[in-house]
């Protein structure tokens, strides 16, 4: 349903969001990243270039990896939301986690919840991959503190385990 409300146009959504059901009116151009950052409070998603480039926003809709700084909020309306506070501590996400931290591949932190978020997409596949397999499928996700070498060494670690070759 739209409303027109003091020049703007509002669009009521209903979502869920790390497992539990959310409903809002909420602007027609608001992003998904904006709205979970100010709405809901969950800043584990971040705001990098907000063009969809450095994959800071990443978020899981429905299972799939999407940027949140270019999907609207209204488009989420009736699927299923993932952010990086849903799913820490849980199953291979919790082991990419440690993996992270054990390897230094979370350094800044800034890019670190848009790559779990892709790494754990990747995970999730259960099929082994290379370690340029592995960059590509993370080649979305800018990072400027690592080189990437820790990184791949964190998400192939995990891979091993759930996808042994």
């Amino acid at each position: 349903m739209s409303v027109a409300e003091s020049g703007h146009e509002f669009i009521d959504v209903e979502v869920i969001v790390n497992g539990r059901t959310v409903r809002s009116r909420v602007r027609a151009r608001q992003h998904l990243a904006d709205f979970l950052r100010q709405e809901l409070e969950l800043t584990g998603t971040h705001l990098g270039c907000e063009h969809g480039v450095c994959g800071a926003c990443t978020v899981l809709i429905d299972g799939r990896t999407a940027r949140g700084c270019l999907t609207l909020a209204a488009q989420a309306h009736g699927k299923r939301i993932e952010t990086v506070e849903g799913l820490s501590g849980q199953g291979a996400f919790a082991r990419l986690q440690d993996a992270f931290i054990g390897l230094n591949a979370a350094q800044c932190g800034f890019c670190t919840s848009g790559m779990l978020l892709t790494a754990y997409e990747l995970v999730s596949e259960k099929v082994p991959r290379t370690r340029n397999e592995i960059r590509d499928y993370l080649s979305g996700n800018m990072c400027r503190c690592t080189g990437y070498h820790a990184i791949i060494d964190a998400v192939a670690s995990v891979l091993a385990e759930v996808a042994p070759a």
